[in-house]
């Protein structure tokens, strides 16, 4: 018998990840351990040549401040970021894949002034060449602990998605303060990062083949095939 299928991250995604499990024919649950909340910001009242933006999170959360930078390129990191930024009415000027970083790398080396929507918690950013980058927080991200129904139900083991670095990080701080045994659970992450902040000494440890839902659902389902 296959273990079940948990799914960590807050909503709306946690319900587009269940809901893409289903259409796939893959049984998984729900077991939000954060939550996300706007964070009032103000644009920044100086020129710029474009926006970073790393996670859905920052444009969704923007709320009406967002307005006076819609005349601006975006430059997105995935998908889903992607698609919120052109529903805002903003142009795309680059969608990248591996982080904001890895973008950054991809830019031509030219004069330019950046403004950054993030996360209260996110990674800093090396500005390359003649980039300079200001950042602006939109949102915070509040973790809940373990209760204890969900202590009893992932005794069990299970096999658990992680969709960012800071919920692996968590999810991996809460299973030690509840002894619960790291063994017990094969981990499967979007990308390398994410699996660096997990630590060690699960059961597994998978990385994605891509960093989206498609491809983290497909190595749940080839893993919980090989546990029938």
């Amino acid at each position: 018998m296959s273990k079940p299928v948990i799914v960590l991250r807050p909503e709306p995604g946690q319900t587009e990840t269940l809901v893409a499990a289903f259409q796939s024919g893959l049984e998984a649950s729900g077991m939000p351990l954060c939550s996300i909340s706007p964070v009032d910001w103000k644009a920044p009242a100086k020129p710029y040549d474009g926006v970073l933006v790393g996670s859905a999170n920052a444009l969704r959360h923007a709320g009406k401040e967002l307005e006076k930078i819609t005349h601006l390129p975006v430059i997105a990191v995935g998908e889903a970021t992607a698609r919120l930024a052109q529903d805002a009415g903003m142009e795309l000027e680059l969608v990248g894949k591996g982080g904001l970083q890895t973008v950054l790398g991809t830019l031509p080396s030219i004069q330019r002034n950046l403004l950054r929507l993030a996360g209260e918690v996110h990674l800093p950013l090396d500005a390359l060449g003649k980039v300079s980058i200001d950042t602006v927080i939109t949102y915070r991200t509040d973790y809940r602990r373990l209760s204890s129904k969900q202590v009893a139900f992932l005794a069990q083991g299970a096999v658990v998605l992680l969709h960012s670095g800071e919920m692996a990080a968590h999810f991996a701080r809460e299973c030690d303060a509840n002894k619960l045994d790291r063994h017990s659970f094969d981990c499967i992450a979007m990308a390398p990062r994410i699996a660096e902040r997990a630590g060690e000494g699960w059961g597994s440890l998978t990385i994605a083949k891509g960093v989206s839902d498609a491809s983290l659902l497909a190595a749940a389902q080839a893993l919980c095939e090989k546990q029938v």
